[in-house]
């Protein structure tokens, strides 16, 4: 896809984070732009960023582990946009747990969110992507869709998920006008932890540390690491940037930072014991990590913790 200009783009996520920057670049370079978020006040904060440029923007609210408000989506966007060019499905939820002390509740609300929101809306909106002349699925892994760690069994399990049925699609979408995207990022600075759900046991902490980076002395409450979390990632503008520039250049996998590169790499290396590389480039790349928004973009200031939603 050589450029977006004139594009419909779909953003589930489109509230804070990557999903908005996903959204302001995308207009910045003529889309037109529909917004999608199941928090009211940050898909609205979001829209109203938007309206520095001269595109057409719909806002949505959406719970994507709701199947029949996906299934609906399509033809809302078409009724107001006329078609449909880019589909990201960016929104992703995560629980801090093992395994066994994880509630079937919890994880059903991982899972919902994202594996079966990907699922859900990559078959809604497929027949409409192919109608185009060119289009677009991106579909969002992550590095923990190639590696894993303790206390994240059913982001793993989503995630390496999202990994093989976008690569899959992929073969099966060879030749065809859609393009098929999976982006693996790193540790971009969303809100990601702010949203999410820890299981209150002693160990949630260690967990959280080893995930963030333990080197750097976080904090134990869920507010201190998701700070860090936020604060001292990839600036999600720079993630989104690269997303972008992997949809033009058609590349089936995008890896965001050069964490998730070497985390990538790492894993192709010991395959079983990958971890034992991670102390070798955690320290300097957290330090050397660009946390800075691209120039002219707008620095979230909303914070917000959003209890079972995307």
């Amino acid at each position: 896809m050589k450029n977006f200009s004139n594009k419909v783009a779909v953003i589930t996520g489109a509230g804070s984070g990557m999903g908005r920057y996903l959204a302001i670049l995308l207009a910045k370079a003529g889309a037109n732009i529909a917004a999608c978020e199941i928090n009211q006040t940050t898909l609205a904060e979001t829209v109203a960023l938007l309206a520095d440029y001269n595109v057409k923007v719909s806002s949505h609210i959406l719970d994507v582990a709701d199947k029949a408000a996906i299934e609906a989506l399509p033809e809302q966007v078409i009724a107001q946009h006329g078609h449909v060019d880019l589909v990201f499905n960016n929104a992703g939820v995560t629980v801090d747990s093992s395994f066994e002390d994880l509630s079937e509740n919890d994880w059903d609300w991982v899972f919902n969110i994202n594996l079966q929101g990907v699922i859900n809306s990559s078959r809604a909106f497929l027949p409409h992507l192919k109608q185009r002349p060119e289009a677009a699925l991106i579909n969002t892994s992550s590095i923990f869709g190639m590696i894993a760690l303790e206390r994240q069994s059913v982001y793993h399990t989503a995630k390496f998920a999202v990994r093989g049925f976008t690569e899959c699609l992929a073969k099966e979408m060879k030749g065809s006008n859609v393009q098929i995207h999976c982006v693996h990022p790193g540790h971009i600075g969303t809100n990601i932890v702010t949203n999410g759900r820890m299981n209150k046991s002693e160990e949630s902490a260690n967990s959280m540390q080893r995930l963030v980076g333990k080197v750097m002395g976080l904090g134990n409450s869920q507010e201190e690491l998701a700070a860090f979390f936020r604060n001292n990632g990839m600036h999600a503008s720079r993630a989104s940037q690269i997303i972008l520039d992997g949809v033009r250049k058609n590349r089936s996998r995008i890896m965001v930072g050069a964490d998730a590169k070497l985390m990538d790499l790492s894993q192709r290396l010991t395959p079983m014991h990958y971890e034992k590389l991670f102390p070798l480039f955690t320290l300097p790349l957290t330090l050397l990590r660009n946390k800075k928004p691209l120039k002219g973009m707008p620095v979230e200031t909303s914070v917000e913790t959003i209890k079972g939603t995307a």
